[in-house]
């Protein structure tokens, strides 16, 4: 893993909210607002943006924990923009901290880590499941 980034360094990836972003589970769709678990996957990947730079090519990032505060809704059609920022980089961890905004207004904060790992090692793991 390269270490390119220290704390502080930032990311930022914009979502567009779509129907699918929408909250829908079995019983129907909730409310045409972006969901919680859909804003979370797309802070994911903002944070993960420091790993596709980081990573060697036989190194793959894998998420390990995630917190979302979520505040306020994002409707269809509305851009949000996610901001990631390094808050700490030890060994192949790498701890981001996101916010989502449309505009000034605050839709969302927390926190993302990943670990980078050999894909080997990853394979590993996974073929023993």
């Amino acid at each position: 893993m390269q270490h390119l980034f220290q704390p502080g360094d930032i990311k930022t990836f914009t979502r567009k909210v779509r129907a699918e972003d929408c909250a829908t589970f079995d019983s129907g769709a909730v409310h045409p607002v972006y969901a919680t678990f859909a804003l979370a996957r797309d802070a994911e990947w903002c944070c993960r943006l420091f790993v596709l730079d980081m990573k060697e090519e036989n190194e793959e990032g894998i998420g390990t924990m995630i917190s979302v505060e979520h505040l306020s809704p994002a409707v269809v059609g509305t851009t949000v923009t996610f901001t990631a920022v390094v808050k700490k980089i030890e060994a192949h961890t790498i701890l981001c901290s996101f916010t989502a905004q449309v505009g000034e207004r605050l839709v969302a904060r927390g926190e993302q880590e990943q670990k980078v790992l050999k894909k080997e090692k990853l394979e590993k793991l996974f073929s023993t499941l």
